[in-house]
């Protein structure tokens, strides 16, 4: 039982976990959680840490088939320069290791941006705090959860 899954139970938001055998050797954690799973890699979500004006940590959550726009990301945290946080203090900081980061649970309460095209769907997979393991739930629930902003967050979308 990880923190994301104990905070939905405590919540009492509706969620269906789904377990996967991860592989050591594979190149993507979130390809590879979308192959394993049968999910399209639009509706598989990645949670990346960001750092903006190398003071603020945000959570970006986006498509693992997409690519995070550093200067949306900026723009919609209210910063004017962003890059991705080392994945060691991405680690730290949400208490998750690379590749099982969840939005939920985590060490401490980031701004939370949710990359807008996560309203196509009626529910959406995001880490479950550990590898081999997702959550499929709601995007509006997650949103309020995390008390999220939807953003564009991807390359090449408007």
């Amino acid at each position: 039982m990880t923190p994301a899954i104990r905070l939905l139970e405590a919540k009492e938001i509706s969620f269906t976990l789904h377990r996967y055998s991860h592989d050591p050797n594979a190149e993507s954690f979130g390809d590879e959680a979308a192959a394993k799973l049968g999910v399209s890699t639009e509706r598989m979500f990645k949670t990346l840490i960001g750092l903006v004006d190398g003071a603020t940590f945000v959570m970006a959550i986006l498509p693992v088939a997409a690519r995070l726009d550093l200067k949306k990301l900026a723009a919609a945290a209210k910063g004017k320069r962003a890059e991705l946080a080392d994945p060691k203090l991405a680690e730290k900081t949400t208490g998750y290791v690379v590749g099982g980061i969840s939005p939920l649970g985590g060490r401490k309460t980031l701004t939370t941006l949710i990359d807008e095209t996560a309203c196509l769907f009626d529910t959406i997979f995001v880490s479950a705090g550990q590898r081999g393991l997702q959550i499929e739930m709601s995007p509006i629930e997650l949103q309020t959860l995390t008390g999220a902003v939807m953003a564009s967050l991807a390359k090449g979308e408007s």
